[in-house]
């Protein structure tokens, strides 16, 4: 067979047993969010790890993963294309789908995908470069990342050719990068990884998958490595995901490398923010926050993220509000998923307040406090803030079923949010771990 056909025909495996894997994955999901002990700093709690703002810190609080990532490996050495430039005249207001390396791999279904972003107006995508299984999407230049076994599993053999087939479509290119959860870099480097004090071994979450210490500058260095060979190739932008400590699984135990577990939480994070932007002075990068970093001013959620430290560093701020993973009573909804408006309406306003440095009531709840360790370095600070606004929206089913009028509402919400301050305001990003987007229409 060809080489430009083995995608196609790995992407068809790996969607069968995606398929499969949906159906378990949408289970557990429920599973999750069903009362059980959860051990958040030490506390115990019934139910998923709450705030006082009704919030959900659920064991997968960034959705549900996308396709599972064991399959058949696409082998390198395939010849590619000059490495590109970025968009010339990128857009002001990023409206996006997300796009897992599977699918980006496979032309006939970028194919679909780039019909339907052309089809539906849209302008972006975000293609992971490193998902959550720590695996690297296309062979890199990064010596740190081949001698890791992140290659071992390639899904997108011409990166450079895939950006090309985009950017003549004037698309706009996010290369998506998981940091902190990252079980390839453990495996390479248990020095760096979070520890179990109690068998001396690498802790891993509840899921089985390991973590980086968000303090090691070792980890810092291998993901920003990562970041700058991407926006070498034409990458327009970065996006980073699971900035933060891990929520999920017997924390008590955890021993780390390099925090000194005084220090707190959301400084760490702060300072790799900082890292970061010094390391790419002049790129364009993003971050993933959890939604209810958007209203909860009281603490850092127990993971690190306190969302001014966020606007300091990005261009963009990305909370992920989907409705599905806010916990029931919030705002006063036994099922917040019911109501996608109010919801990314309720959070986007307080997400802008704290952007302006105004302040921010509390949302109605039954939910309780379990972590109290930071404070917002925001409120009335007055800051200029130099991060724009683009969250991420709903477009699974979760909680309710996500019609095309339901994704919609969402829309006209965050459009909403920010009528009197579209300076802003940067679009919005819609995230289907499977890329079916079968309901946007």
């Amino acid at each position: 067979m060809s080489a430009a056909t083995f995608p196609d025909i790995v992407y068809r495996m790996k969607t069968l047993f995606g398929a499969i894997f949906a159906v378990f994955a949408a289970g557990a999901f429920f599973l999750f969010f069903s009362p059980h002990t959860l051990t958040i700093n030490g506390q115990q709690t019934n139910g998923s790890a709450s705030s006082s703002q009704g919030g959900n810190l659920s064991v997968l609080p960034e959705t549900s993963n996308p396709t599972s990532s064991s399959g058949t490996a696409i082998k390198s050495g395939v010849s590619d294309i000059e490495k590109q430039s970025q968009l010339k005249n990128p857009p002001e207001m990023v409206k996006a789908i997300y796009i897992t390396g599977w699918s980006a791999g496979s032309y006939n279904r970028m194919t679909s995908l780039i019909n339907l972003v052309e089809a539906r107006g849209l302008n972006a995508v975000v293609i992971d470069v490193k998902d959550y299984s720590g695996y690297v999407s296309y062979a890199t230049d990064v010596p740190e990342v081949k001698t890791s076994g992140a290659e071992k599993e390639l899904r997108i053999l011409r990166p450079n050719e895939l950006i090309k087939r985009l950017h003549d479509k004037n698309i706009y290119v996010i290369g998506r990068i998981t940091v902190f959860q990252d079980p390839i870099l453990a495996k390479a480097h248990p020095e760096w990884a979070l520890q179990n004090k109690t068998t001396g071994k690498t802790w891993k979450d509840n899921h089985g998958l390991a973590w980086m210490d968000a303090a090691g500058r070792q980890t810092w260095d291998y993901n920003i490595a990562i970041a700058k060979d991407a926006l070498g190739r034409g990458f327009d932008e970065i996006n980073f995901d699971y900035i933060r400590f891990a929520s999920d699984g017997n924390l008590g135990v955890i021993g780390y490398p390099f925090w000194d577990e005084k220090t707190p939480r959301h400084t760490v994070i702060s300072t790799f923010f900082s890292y970061l932007r010094q390391q790419l002075p002049d790129a364009k990068i993003s971050a993933d926050l959890f939604g209810l970093a958007t209203i909860d001013t009281w603490d850092d959620l127990g993971i690190g993220q306190v969302i001014e430290d966020a606007y300091k560093y990005f261009d963009y701020v990305c909370p992920m509000i989907y409705p599905s993973h806010f916990a029931a009573g919030f705002m006063g909804y036994k099922n917040p998923a019911n109501y996608p408006y109010e919801v990314i309406k309720y959070s986007m306003d307080g997400a802008l307040k704290r952007l302006l440095g105004k302040p921010v009531a509390a949302a109605t709840s039954t939910a309780t406090t379990t972590a109290g360790n930071a404070t917002s370095s925001s409120a009335s600070s007055g800051i200029n803030y130099r991060a724009k606004l683009r969250p991420w929206l709903q477009a699974f089913d979760l909680g309710a079923a996500y019609t095309s009028e339901m994704i919609q509402k969402q829309i006209s919400a965050t459009d909403d949010a920010f009528a009197g301050s579209p300076d802003k305001y940067a679009g919005w990003l819609l995230w289907d771990p499977a890329n079916n987007y079968k309901n946007f229409k």
